[in-house]
């Protein structure tokens, strides 16, 4: 079989807009997953990753949740892992190729090294578009993260009202960031930050939307 070498390329590409969140209404709660992830290089956007997902598990993670120990909790039902390289990103657009491995591999590459982020994602349709809402745990608690990805870029966005603030570029967000300087240690500065800035949503990606949850 002959493997169109254009749309593989194409294929390593993510789309996404990112969102900071202050209070998930609970009915959004849908459809869990636990995850865990490793970050075994994160350096100037790059980025070398090991993730491992249970699905349907909701574990509510707290400041006090260290990702060994609910991973040691769930790691009979995590039932996909993979590993994953990325390149900065720029405007919404970045390169990433995932690549699935066997999850009691990954399960033992996340217990064994590498800076660790702890979440549960709970995935909602709204709008025209799927989101991804991640709720993080341990030393990145209580931070809230939405996205919405596609297979093209993310223009003519409807974005949900429990959206603070688009974080889409900024680094300090980024999930490879979060494992070597997590959020517990400047959510204080950023509240300043955002109190003295206001929030801000990208207008370079045609007409933004406002959807009421």
């Amino acid at each position: 079989m002959t493997v169109d070498s254009t749309d593989a390329a194409y294929s390593d590409f993510e789309f996404e807009r990112r969102f900071l969140v202050r209070d998930l209404p609970d009915p959004l709660r849908d459809a869990p997953a636990l995850i865990v992830q490793s970050y075994f290089l994160s350096d100037g956007g790059y980025a070398l990753r090991v993730r491992v997902q249970a699905t349907g598990v909701e574990a509510r993670v707290a400041g006090d949740s260290d990702a060994r120990d609910v991973l040691e909790l769930y790691r009979r039902q995590v039932d996909f892992a993979a590993v994953t390289v990325k390149g900065p990103s720029a405007g919404g657009t970045r390169y990433e190729a995932e690549r699935q491995i066997d999850p009691l591999v990954g399960v033992e590459l996340v217990r064994r090294g590498g800076a660790q982020v702890l979440k549960t994602r709970y995935a909602v349709w709204l709008g025209a578009d799927g989101w991804s809402v991640d709720v993080f745990g341990g030393t990145n608690h209580p931070l809230v993260v939405a996205e919405c990805e596609r297979s093209g870029p993310v223009t003519d966005l409807q974005i949900p009202d429990f959206c603070v603030t688009e974080l889409t570029d900024d680094r300090r967000f980024s999930n490879e960031s979060l494992a070597v300087d997590p959020y517990r240690g400047w959510s204080a500065s950023y509240a300043q930050e955002l109190a003295a800035q206001g929030p801000r949503f990208r207008d370079d990606f045609g007409g933004n939307t406002t959807l009421t949850t």
